[in-house]
């Protein structure tokens, strides 16, 4: 990235914190730069401050940007090889450092959806039995992500999910329900999940087993490091470590030793107890004193490697060997002198204060590595310097001072340390290449399990599908029937037709049906010859609005008159002759007959009018 990208994207991390109360700059920084970047190419964005004003816009963006953030992948049993260790070695050791009632504590880190806290519930179960993990056992796990958190809080689980629980375990800790299976309730409540930020929250205290896998892989190296120490504090003595395939913890040979190492199983290393040197006791203290040693302890003491000085009572220099004689320039005729008057005293270090603070404690005073450039010298020295009282019978008789030349140690050490870092880096380096490598088959495993869903969803997609394919068939069947049911009624409505076609033909020569209001209802094919209105144009028009050759003047007051009267009109009409005129405009005379159109209940609802033509004389 460009430094102008690298501002942008620090100015986003920036925002999430601020706003969201999630800091991820101790997070890899490649690892969040690549899930970043899936975000922006989803939603077509060119760069991270586009990215950033969209979060101000739609805050539901920042669910789904944590939900590629925060990569949830986990499973039952994952890495069954490392699990089945954990059963063999560390679980009875655990157990054998722990008195029948004690409780024990276990700490799952990163817990994701709960199934790696689940897992380790069912390993303590089987070696305590169900009455002893209700009493003994707690489970604290804890994640970032609420989401993640609230399916672990709930415990249910589908069948894919539980595939990689052997089937005894799963009859014996699952229960059924409506959208899967759950944890058993009565076991359920010695889990406890939520939310811990392992950068900064407080680590949870006197755990026996703590489980982090594949969790400190997403920290940079400085994170890796506060988290172990966190991690250190946070077990008890001895306490256990069971990390990712990818977390080797090759920096920290100090606060953690491999149990099995190729399984990632470590056990916390007590802090070393210093205990104090032990004083040197036996030498004379005063002159006087020195004079009555014998030859053998004054050459002794005279020729020792180490340069000593002894100091009275009083604060007088009683002692002083070749050595340190040499060292500080002193001569016989110092000895007597009070010490607080010689360079010694202060250099190479101040003394005076020392040598108070062992006579009133009567306990010996370390300085260590105390460097000291002497004059005429091209290189410091460094020096190991002891202050011990001298004890008499139960009395202080003197302190004595000791000065161990420590320079060729600490350059060893020194560079025992550079080849240690330069070693470190080298492993560093491994580790992140390492961690890169199981990130990146972490992402392409989350990515296998997205493909996973999307078929799965494909899967549901086409089964809907079918589902509404089967649907439209069923309704295409009862179409059918009704279809098949419409076209019988459609042929037997056919011959009914026919038949009342043929029935008003057989009545005369022109037949007009008319309802209540005098509209046409039926108007016959000889009606249509005779008038040359076809049926479509009478049909449902007044009779008084057509214009045909009838005298309608002469006919309607008949025809109204017969709807009123009730009674049957034939007898009224019967002879009633009109003088009309057919379609070609020559003169028709008709004999008209009229006649009810009854119900069944015999109620008259319209008029049924016969017309016959007269035949003419030639």
């Amino acid at each position: 990235m460009t430094t102008e990208d690298e501002r942008e994207f620090d100015d986003l991390l920036l925002l999430l914190k601020e706003t969201r109360g999630f800091d991820f700059t101790g997070y890899k920084r490649n690892t969040l730069v690549r899930r970043i970047a899936r975000r922006l190419e989803a939603l077509k964005l060119h760069d991270y401050s586009e990215y950033r004003d969209l979060l101000e816009l739609e805050p539901e963006e920042f669910t789904r940007l944590f939900d590629s953030l925060l990569i949830n992948v986990t499973s039952f049993f994952r890495d069954a090889a490392a699990w089945q260790r954990l059963r063999e070695i560390v679980i009875p050791a655990l157990l054998d450092q722990k008195s029948a009632g004690q409780p024990i504590r276990v700490w799952s880190a990163g817990c994701a959806t709960g199934e790696e806290a689940y897992t380790v519930a069912m390993v303590l179960a089987e070696e305590l039995g169900m009455d002893g993990f209700r009493d003994r056992v707690k489970i604290y796990g804890t994640d970032l992500d609420e989401k993640a958190l609230h399916v672990a809080r709930t415990g249910v689980y589908d069948d894919r999910t539980l595939a990689d629980v052997p089937i005894d375990l799963r009859e014996t800790y699952f229960e059924p329900v409506d959208n899967g299976y759950t944890f058993r309730r009565d076991l359920r409540r010695q889990l406890i999940f939520g939310r811990n930020d392992l950068t900064h929250d407080a680590p949870i205290s006197r755990v026996d087993l703590l489980l982090a896998r594949n969790t400190l892989m997403y920290f940079n190296t400085e994170m890796q490091l506060n988290i172990v120490q966190r991690f250190h504090f946070a077990l008890s003595d001895p306490g256990f470590l069971f990390l990712g395939k990818a977390e080797m913890l090759l920096n920290h040979s100090d606060k953690f030793e491999p149990v099995d190492l190729r399984m990632r199983l470590f056990r916390k290393i007590r802090p070393a107890n210093h205990g104090n040197r032990a004083s040197w006791s036996g030498v004379g203290v005063a002159a006087d004193l020195a004079s009555r040693l014998p030859t053998l302890a004054s050459v002794a003491l005279a020729s020792g490697p180490v340069a000593q000085i002894v100091v009275d009572v009083s604060g007088n220099l009683a002692l002083v060997n070749s050595k340190a004689e040499a060292l500080f320039n002193l001569n016989p005729r110092d000895v007597g002198r009070p010490f607080q008057d010689l360079e010694v005293s202060y250099r190479p270090a101040e003394l005076r204060s020392v040598i108070e603070q062992a006579r009133q404690d009567l306990r010996p005073v370390d300085l260590r590595e105390v460097t000291w450039h002497r004059v005429g010298t091209p290189e410091a020295g460094v020096f190991d310097i002891s202050v011990v009282p001298l004890l008499g019978a139960g009395t202080l008789v003197g302190m004595a001072i000791h000065f161990n030349d420590v320079t060729r140690y600490r350059k060893l050490r020194d560079e025992l340390e550079q080849a240690n870092q330069q070693l470190e880096q080298a492993y560093e380096e491994l580790q992140s290449l390492n961690e890169e490598l199981e990130t990146t088959n972490e992402e392409l495993q989350s990515t296998n399990e997205e493909l996973e869903t999307t078929n799965e969803e494909l899967q549901s997609t086409n089964e809907e599908l079918e589902t509404m394919n089967e649907e439209l068939q069923s309704t295409n069947d009862e179409l059918q029937h009704i279809n098949d049911a419409l076209t019988t009624r459609t042929v037997e409505l056919d011959e009914v037709n026919r038949f009342v076609s043929s029935v008003v033909r057989s009545l005369g020569d022109a037949v007009v049906v008319l309802d209540e209001g005098l509209r046409v209802v039926v108007w016959s094919p000889g009606a249509e010859e005779l008038w040359g209105v076809r049926a479509d144009e009478a049909v449902g028009e007044p009779l008084a609005g057509l214009d045909i050759g009838l005298p309608l003047d002469q006919l309607t007051p008949r025809l109204l008159a017969a709807l009123v009267n009730g009674a049957d009109p034939v007898e009224e009409v019967e002879g009633l002759v009109l003088d009309a005129v057919n379609r070609r405009g020559r003169p028709s005379p008709l004999t008209v007959h009229l006649s009810h159109l009854r119900t069944e209940d015999d109620t008259v609802h319209g008029l049924i009018m016969v017309m016959n033509i007269l035949d003419q004389d030639p």
